[in-house]
């Protein structure tokens, strides 16, 4: 599978700099799905985004999502006409969107869709993830027909979890490749 053809998508306000995603686009050449507004994210406008980026696409993708981007994935499958372009995802840290105070900044991301995906994914959940709950996070799993694994207590598995460029997430990457 080309590089360019492994898509990043970030959660709210984007994956800086020492991020696994981050630090996985500049050693793999992987491409991040950049989206007009990190700050203020409007569900419309970000699975539109996506849309157009699987569609420039010249070969099945590979979705690698972090966080918020979860939960865009799960939108985007449950609207678009083209998952068949998705060969598989990654899926890490879901954000429960629907969280008291979550809810108010970013209203256009509740409900979350709970529907099966339509393509092979990987659910990674912390149990001490600040951002969702552990069993709700395998709620997600079990709706979205994911295999859930269990990540022990890793935070919201990002830069401040300490995973530098998270080898072994890569290893749970090139498996979805394989397939």
């Amino acid at each position: 599978m080309k590089p360019s053809n492994v898509l990043m998508l970030p959660g709210w306000r984007n994956s800086p700099p020492l991020h696994w995603q981050s630090l996985w686009e500049q050693r793999h050449g992987y491409v991040r799905v950049e989206q007009h507004d990190w700050t203020r994210p409007l569900r419309g406008d970000w699975v539109a985004r996506l849309e157009d980026v699987v569609l420039g696409c010249d070969e099945p993708v590979v979705l690698v999502a972090h966080s918020l981007g979860c939960i865009l994935t799960a939108a985007w499958a449950a609207h678009s006409k083209n998952t068949h372009r998705v060969k598989a995802a990654l899926l890490v840290a879901a954000a429960d969107v629907e969280q008291p105070g979550v809810r108010d900044q970013i209203p256009s991301w509740s409900p979350i869709e709970l529907r099966a995906l339509p393509f092979p994914s990987v659910l990674l959940g912390s149990r001490d993830d600040p951002y969702c709950e552990f069993d709700r996070a395998r709620l997600f799993g079990y709706a979205w027909g994911s295999q859930f694994m269990d990540y022990g207590p890793c935070g919201h598995i990002n830069a401040d979890s300490g995973l530098a460029s998270w080898p072994e997430g890569h290893v749970l990457l090139q498996d979805l490749m394989k397939d």
